[in-house]
């Protein structure tokens, strides 16, 4: 009798713990889908590194081609994720709302314009046939382009063409320029000898802000835990930003896509990411693309010109600066 006492105590003892075992575990990963953009593939140094185990928050990062991923959003497959502030308005306005908690970084030339041979300066495109996926950053790019030269958007005959058909579709002569992103935007510089950008991001810069992009209900019922994930955000950015780590992040970053760190590094080169301080600068309220309020109010404008979405959207609805803010105190 004494046997079957004591095993009984051992037995509810050893249920207790499990139960506080199981307790003290998060019952769901936060999932975030991302995909190949250099601010995004950065996500890839903390879960090499267990970043995210040591400040104590389980996530799952989810790999899709983009668009695949923001539909993996919309249809709730995952809690989060990387989008830029203009696609977070279509997939807010189409489908789920989401909110940017983590400003990534800025597009600074990856993308771009891309024109034939013989055509060497946006004002050269008068007339001509550009082949971009409407309603997508590089149609706004193209846009700010002919503004800042001075043309209207009729100067040109848009050919709704999808990103990953770009290269080929420039090389085939069927258009005379593509707008698109890396790597897109770098294969078709391959596949058509004698071809330039004529407009990148880098000529306006803060057009195309990338960010981390949470559904409400994650971000209400797991804010500690979002919070956690911004750290190692920012343990990252600390990590790429000294260039003693340049070789490692190369490392890491290329194998994601299966590219040779050399290969990788332009692309990175095309894309600001933002440090700490920086990031709180782009989060302040303001007019202009120096914000991000005011480049989600520039690309809001565009969406409605271009009939993406019918109703205008609030910036601030989309836009969270306080878990970076928080953040930055506690630094202090």
């Amino acid at each position: 009798m004494k046997l079957i006492t004591e095993f009984i105590k051992s037995a509810k003892v050893a249920a207790i713990g499990a139960l506080a075992l199981a307790g003290s575990v998060s019952a769901e990963p936060l999932k975030i889908a991302y995909s190949d953009w250099p601010g995004w593939v950065a996500w890839e140094i903390g879960i090499k590194k267990g970043w995210f185990k040591e400040a104590g928050v389980e996530v799952e990062f989810e790999w899709y081609d983009y668009v695949a991923s923001m539909d993996a959003y919309v249809a709730g497959s995952v809690d989060a994720v990387s989008m830029t502030n203009g696609d977070a308005l279509v997939t807010g306005a189409t489908g789920k709302p989401s909110t940017c908690i983590i400003i990534n970084d800025y597009s600074n030339g990856n993308d771009m314009i891309v024109a034939a041979p013989g055509i060497s300066t946006i004002k050269d495109l008068k007339g001509k046939k550009v082949g971009v996926e409407e309603g997508f950053v590089c149609h706004l790019l193209l846009l700010k382009g002919l503004k800042d030269a001075g043309m209207e958007a009729s100067d040109v005959t848009i050919v709704n063409t999808p990103t990953n058909e770009t290269a080929q579709v420039l090389k085939s002569g069927a258009v005379d320029a593509i707008g698109a992103w890396q790597p897109n935007s770098g294969q078709a510089l391959k596949a058509v000898s004698g071809s330039t950008p004529v407009f990148t991001s880098k000529d306006a810069p803060g057009i195309i802000y990338d960010g981390l992009f949470v559904s409400a209900e994650s971000l209400e019922k797991n804010k500690e835990d979002w919070a956690k994930v911004v750290s190692v955000w920012y343990k990252i950015v600390d990590f790429m930003k000294n260039e003693d780590n340049l070789d490692e992040a190369l490392a890491i970053l290329s194998k994601r896509v299966n590219l040779k760190p050399e290969e990788y590094e332009p692309f990175l080169e095309g894309t600001y990411i933002l440090s700490l301080d920086e990031a709180l600068a782009r989060w302040e309220e303001a007019k202009g693309l120096g914000s991000i309020y005011g480049s989600t109010k520039y690309v809001d404008d565009f969406n409605l010109e271009f009939e993406v979405y019918k109703e205008a959207q609030d910036a601030s609805k989309y836009l969270d600066p306080s878990f970076t803010k928080a953040y930055a105190a506690s630094k202090k």
